[in-house]
């Protein structure tokens, strides 16, 4: 059985699989979000602060490699300590994302 795989919503590129989903409870500007242990075929961005829901952390936002559409952001530091698992991990807000072949 194939991967069930996610796509940017604006040229369908492949970004994720539905097996690196870690949580689905996040929330972003545009609205719902998920949370991935790893992501494909995505530009990262220039690093930044940003004060979210949970404190303090350093993020980058992540584009289509194809298209350049910003799809969401990655986690580069968290700083509480609580959210440490998020390092590294990326986020994709559900209105930039389709499922791409199921």
């Amino acid at each position: 059985m194939e991967p069930r795989l996610y796509g940017c919503f604006h040229c369908r590129n492949i970004v994720s699989c539905h097996e690196d989903i870690m949580a689905k409870n996040f929330v972003g500007v545009g609205g719902r979000a998920f949370l991935f242990s790893h992501a494909m075929n995505v530009l990262v961005g220039t690093k930044r602060e940003a004060n979210l829901i949970t404190g303090p952390h350093v993020v980058a936002d992540i584009s289509c490699s194809d298209c350049k559409k910003v799809l969401g952001w990655k986690y580069e530091l968290a700083v509480p300590e609580s959210e440490k698992y998020k390092e590294g991990k990326f986020v994709f807000v559900n209105k930039n994302i389709v499922k791409a072949n199921w």
